[in-house]
Formats: C-alpha cells, structure tokens, sequence
C-alpha cells in the first residue's frame, strides 16, 4: 500500500486557522499553535461578552438618558417612575435615541411626563 503524506491536508488546516486570527497581534496570526490557543480562548470570551453587551447597552442609554434630563432639573429615576405612572411604554433604547438625535420631541415627552 503507497504512504499518504498529508502535506496538503496539513496545509489547509493551517490557512483555516490562520484566516481565523486574522488582524490579531504576533504570533497569533502567524504560527498554528498559538493561533489555534487564541482562537479557542477568543471563543470563550466570545460567548461571555455576547451576554455582557447587553448590560453595556442599557447603561449606555441609562447615561445618555441622564444627561439628557439634566437641563430639565430631572433624575434619570424620578424620571422613569413618571413614565411608569403615565403609562408611556417607551424602552431606554427609544428614549436614548430621542435624546440623541431628536432632543425637542424629547423635551416635549418630558414637559407631558414631568407637567
């Protein structure tokens, strides 16, 4: 029976691996080992930060909520204990985004909320 060399197998699983760690630093993209360790560890942080962006979010929005109420002399927590009162179904998503980029229809949401 003739040898089977895997050289071009080899090859493959090694461009695979490499492709993977594109654009990270050193050895991590160069050489298999160390690629093959980065990729692993890359996917366990993957998976946790997955769920961490979540929370990242809302206080980002929580943030921008605040400022944004600062000049109306209003708390982030009074604020959304208004809203709850009020019955406004508006998520921090929507209210941040109001915010940011349409501050008179959220000074207006405020003034309704807060008057």
């Amino acid at each position: 029976m003739a040898r089977v060399k895997g050289g071009l197998m080899a090859q493959k699983r090694r461009r695979n691996i490499l492709a993977e760690t594109k654009g990270f630093r050193g050895q991590r993209s160069k050489k298999k080992r160390v690629a093959r360790e980065a990729i692993y560890h890359a996917q366990l942080h993957a998976f946790a930060h997955r769920k961490d962006k979540k929370n990242d979010f809302r206080r980002l929005w929580t943030v921008r909520i605040n400022a944004a109420l600062a000049p109306f002399g209003l708390k982030y927590s009074r604020f959304i204990a208004a809203l709850k009162t009020k019955n406004v179904t508006l998520d921090r998503k929507v209210l941040a985004e109001l915010a940011l980029e349409r501050p008179e229809a959220f000074a207006r949401l405020v003034k309704v909320v807060a008057g």
